[in-house]
């Protein structure tokens, strides 16, 4: 019944706001649902038991991280939405569009993690696609219309090799059924052909991570999240490539109890490290700070797919290192956003003395870069000691030099760009148009980052008993 809930209300309140067609009452039902979503989310991952659903969504061990990462930061975004949304000088129908979408965003979201069956999963996944495309282009400026066809082409073409990956599964047993559940069940038993069951990891390896960011399929990620309104890029960023490692984790954990793991180790080993590389080149070559910060993303897919590959702790790292990326990129990407409304550009070059001018804009931009480059206590410092820690462990020391000497460069990419935002003289000319734009930069475009911020550097010294459990239980998904 409660699952039901999270996935019938945005589909009702969709149908009222295009009934009434007012913006602000369009506004109130994002802030219900963002409320409602919280709230249910958080009464099934803390309040009942283990398993709890129907045939098509269900909430179990695995996912249930996912759909309370997904609620917060939707929550936050929500809230930080409340002040953005009112300097956009859009018509009413317009305005009415963008929250029907990013309910309908969320939406697909929401049943992708929840999905107990592949199929499902990767009709919802295509669907964030569909709504995602709508608010990326949202702008309508030149920049964003390619991000917009980009965004679309390349994630078809993902989600095409994604079904070419569940047809070769399903021919790799006589199982007529998707439902991970019972093929969890029955990989064990031997009933998998190998080699399908392996081209059927590649092909959906590849086509789910073209969503979830991981090169070499990672082209569309920059220039969407570049391009989409800050609230968009925080959901693309922080809950979207969540959505989609989901559905990697759960298939390459049936290829995990067939027997045949160390393929699929492989593949995540190598995909994760040039996800790593990419980053590491072309931070260097960045002019757009949002850009910067795409590319940060597919960064921490990265590590996320390294840290899969590794056994032991690395496992629990990932889970950490999930909840760290969410609540640091978001800060960063909702405070980006902050930034335009300031300065009105992109263009790294064009900014400088952020802290001077606005001091609580300044000081989130400075404390999300050490959270996302797991400085102690960020939470991310815990997950990448404990992966680096692993390697050791395991001998992977060539592995393990590559890579710290990959997120050293990327660290310093990142600090040189944000420190000479932050710090540095304003001219005149600057001053007067930060004047003119700080009356747009609303409470409720700081409290969102600060909450954020503060709970994932707290996460870095202490984690909470019931949280410490979730995080376990959601290791039986590897």
């Amino acid at each position: 019944m409660m699952i039901n809930l999270l996935m019938i209300f945005p589909v009702i309140a969709g149908i009222i706001a295009l009934i009434v067609r007012r913006k602000n009452f369009s506004c109130f039902l994002l802030n219900i649902y963002a409320l409602l979503h919280f709230i249910v989310s958080s009464c099934l991952v803390f309040g009942l038991p283990l398993e709890i659903g129907g045939n098509y969504f269900a909430l179990d061990n695995t996912n249930k991280i996912f759909l309370m990462i997904l609620s917060f930061v939707f929550l936050m975004v929500t809230i930080y939405n409340n002040g953005y949304s009112k300097n956009l000088d859009f018509s009413n129908k317009k305005m009415n569009h963008y929250f029907i979408m990013i309910m309908a965003f969320v939406f697909a979201m929401t049943g992708a993690i929840l999905a107990t069956d592949l199929g499902i999963a990767w009709i919802l996944v295509e669907g964030t696609t569909l709504t995602s495309a709508y608010l990326i282009y949202f702008n309508k400026t030149k920049n964003s219309m390619e991000a917009a066809w980009k965004y679309v082409f390349i994630c078809s073409i993902g989600i095409a090799l994604a079904f070419i990956g569940i047809i070769f599964l399903n021919i790799s047993s006589d199982l007529n059924t998707l439902n991970f559940k019972e093929l969890l069940e029955n990989a064990s038993s031997g009933q998998f052909n190998t080699f399908w069951l392996r081209l059927g990891f590649v092909f959906i390896l590849f086509g789910f991570g073209t969503k979830m960011g991981l090169a070499p399929a990672h082209f569309w990620l920059p220039d969407a999240h570049s391009e989409s309104p800050s609230p968009i890029s925080a959901l693309l960023s922080a809950t979207l490539l969540n959505s989609a490692y989901l559905v990697i984790l759960r298939v390459f954990n049936i290829l995990n109890a067939a027997g045949d793991s160390y393929y699929g180790r492989i593949m995540l080993i190598v995909m994760g490290f040039l996800s790593l590389f990419v980053t590491a080149v072309f931070l260097y070559h960045i002019k757009n700070y949002k850009r910067m910060l795409a590319y940060s993303s597919i960064e921490n897919m990265g590590i996320l797919a390294i840290g899969t590959a590794l056994s032991g702790i690395a496992h629990y790292a990932v889970m950490l290192h999930l909840i760290g990326h969410s609540l640091f990129k978001a800060s960063f990407f909702l405070t980006s956003g902050n930034i335009l409304e300031l300065y009105e550009t992109k263009r790294i070059k064009s900014i400088n003395g952020i802290i001077t001018a606005d001091k609580k804009t300044g000081w989130l931009w400075l404390l999300s870069l050490l959270g996302i480059c797991a400085f102690p206590t960020s939470i991310l410092f815990i997950s990448e000691f404990l992966i680096i820690k692993t390697m050791i462990f395991k001998g992977h020391y060539l592995m393990c030099i590559l890579f710290v000497l990959l997120l050293t460069v990327i660290l310093y990419g990142m600090a040189r760009v944000v420190l000479k935002m932050t710090f540095g003289k304003l001219n005149g000319e600057k001053l007067e148009i930060i004047e003119k734009n700080k009356i747009k930069i609303k409470a409720s475009m700081y409290v969102p980052q600060v909450i954020m911020l503060t709970l994932a550097f707290i996460l870095g010294v202490y984690i909470p008993a019931f949280l410490n459990d979730i995080i376990k239980a959601a290791l039986t998904g590897f």
